[in-house]
């Protein structure tokens, strides 16, 4: 996030100093918002850069222990620089948070400076490569310069002018939160993908008897496993791809000081932060679990992909906050939409009617597929929002309502989320129209991945009588149809994602499918395997067994 955040907030003079030092890796630097005691809530942070009119220097400050930076990445041992988020003070004034290049590190001696303590924060959970650490300045003084100003500035003699809307900020957060997006989807295919594969190389049991053992992905409660998490995959990548097309998109627009299609664009990042990396997490330890005992082993590559991508559930937030920030939009988009406004984007279909009725049919038309899917998300969020309004109604403060209705909100906030990455699945699948088998396929997925996540929140479609019992039946059959279509493709499907083994690091999703030999490889290759015995045996077991063995005597 370090050079993004000086792309877009860096003002044309500024950029042109500190972009060539990034870019030629003179400033290496990180981005340090997080705080020991505060991650999503940015107006919460503590720390501090109160300008002085003397020296035209900012004073960077952590007042408190839980002020202290915490997670920045490369930040422990590697970084010399860093874009810190701090409160702005002028003039015994507070203008809320900013952002601010802080050296941390001496540029020869790579010591810290005075006035810095920075470290790094320990072994986590994964990732133990990267120096993640912690930051606390004492009264650090830095060049009036060192504020990001394309959008505020501190004049020389202290006077604080805001250039643009602060709702520009957003942007970045929209264009990182997209790249959260694809690569959880990438981590997420790189699962089905040595999951698969390897089920098409295993071979297990019988279903017949005296027949030869079928491949494991023959077996339809493999498939069951797998083929939705691969629909999901491929769903995600489409979503990620999407919004980060539509940023650029827009981003002149929000240059140009037009931010109407910002505030949509930004909740909805949230909550797609949230849905993708909740959706890898869980799809990576079920591909894991399909491989095995096999799984287990480091040689599978599954225990490296899963550490690898859990951290994502609580990059720039934990998810369930973010899903909140998508149920706040929805709840002003609700309250637009009954006073009888046009809603921009996305939304519109808050302004639909639509139909009382489940309208899915056997064909599974991505149509109809799409509109169920609206109509749960609108009813969901309607419901919210008459919660929200019933809360307040008995006197409750709109905060105290928000609270009590954070369940609800949560949760319309996940059926918005999924009828917009079905809505996108279905849209990028006609950019393939003219190959018919790809858009055959593609559609299959499509159809599978919508099918499941009706069968998972069965409970939604069937309140208040848009969907019978019988339609449910029907989806659980056409669920099973779709895994018996999609067989014959699911290794291609995977191959499709062009992950080299270098990338995948697993004997078992191997591209040439020769598992078993290159286990043994892999085993062979153990440290522990340099010698036929260990010293540990001289040290401590052949002591012992001599001793019970003259007991034993």
């Amino acid at each position: 996030m370090f050079i993004p955040m000086l792309m877009a907030q860096c003002s044309e003079k500024q950029g042109e100093k500190w972009l060539p030092l990034c870019e030629n890796l003179i400033v290496i630097g990180t981005y340090a918002q997080t705080e020991l005691g505060h991650g999503t809530f940015v107006r919460g942070l503590e720390t501090t850069a109160t300008y002085d009119p003397q020296t035209e220097q900012f004073i960077i400050n952590s007042p408190t222990l839980t002020s202290t930076k915490w997670w920045p990445g490369n930040l422990g041992k590697t970084t010399n620089h860093a874009v810190v988020l701090a409160q702005l003070y002028t003039g015994g004034k507070c203008h809320g948070i900013h952002a601010f290049i802080v050296q941390h590190r001496d540029m020869e001696t790579h010591q810290p400076l005075p006035g810095v303590e920075v470290g790094d924060i320990g072994p986590k959970f994964g990732y133990e490569a990267v120096d993640n650490g912690f930051l606390r300045y004492h009264n650090v003084r830095i060049p009036r310069d060192n504020m990001l100003m394309r959008y505020s500035e501190v004049t020389k003699d202290g006077r604080y002018i805001r250039k643009a809307n602060e709702k520009l900020t957003y942007g970045t957060m929209v264009f990182v939160r997209s790249a959260i997006v694809s690569t959880a989807a990438k981590n997420l295919g790189e699962a089905c993908t040595i999951a698969i594969r390897y089920s098409a190389v295993r071979r297990q049991s019988e279903m017949k008897p005296g027949e030869p053992e079928p491949q494991v992905l023959d077996y339809q409660t493999q498939q069951h496993k797998l083929f939705p998490l691969l629909a999901t995959s491929y769903a995600y990548w489409f979503a990620g791809r999407s919004m980060r097309e539509t940023y650029l998109d827009i981003q002149g627009q929000i240059m140009a000081g037009d931010f109407k299609r910002l505030p949509e664009l930004h909740a909805l990042s949230a909550g797609l932060k949230a849905m993708s990396t909740w959706a890898t997490n869980e799809g990576i330890e079920t591909c894991r679990l399909s491989c095995g005992g096999h799984g287990y082993s480091h040689a599978s590559g599954l225990p490296k992909i899963y550490v690898d991508a859990t951290p994502a559930c609580t990059y720039e937030g934990e998810n369930t906050v973010m899903m909140l920030q998508t149920a706040r939009y929805l709840m002003k988009a609700c309250g637009q939409a009954a006073q009888g406004n046009e809603l921009p984007g996305f939304v519109a279909y808050l302004n639909q009617k639509g139909v009382d009725r489940c309208m899915i049919g056997d064909d599974l038309s991505l149509v109809s597929l799409v509109s169920a899917y609206q109509h749960r998300a609108r009813r969901l969020i309607g419901k919210a929002a008459l919660q929200m309004k019933a809360h307040m109604e008995r006197g409750q403060p709109q905060e105290v309502a928000w609270n009590l209705a954070s369940v609800q909100l949560v949760h319309c906030a996940k059926a918005h989320v999924q009828c917009y990455v079905l809505k996108n699945f279905v849209d990028s699948i006609e950019q393939y129209g003219h190959h018919e088998d790809v858009a055959r396929v593609l559609t299959q997925l499509c159809q599978l991945f919508a099918v499941d996540g009706i069968l998972n929140n069965a409970g939604d479609f069937l309140q208040g009588g848009f969907m019978s019992y019988d339609q449910l039946d029907n989806m659980t059959a056409k669920l099973l149809d779709l895994l018996a279509a999609i067989r014959p493709n699911a290794v291609a499907l995977v191959d499709a994602f062009d992950f080299s083994d270098h990338l995948l690091q697993s004997v078992l999703g191997r591209y040439d499918g020769n598992v078993y030999e290159n286990m043994l490889e892999w085993a062979k290759s153990s440290p522990l395997n340099d010698t036929q015995v260990h010293d540990s045996y001289y040290q401590y077991m052949q002591p012992f067994l001599k001793e019970m063995h003259k007991s034993k005597l």
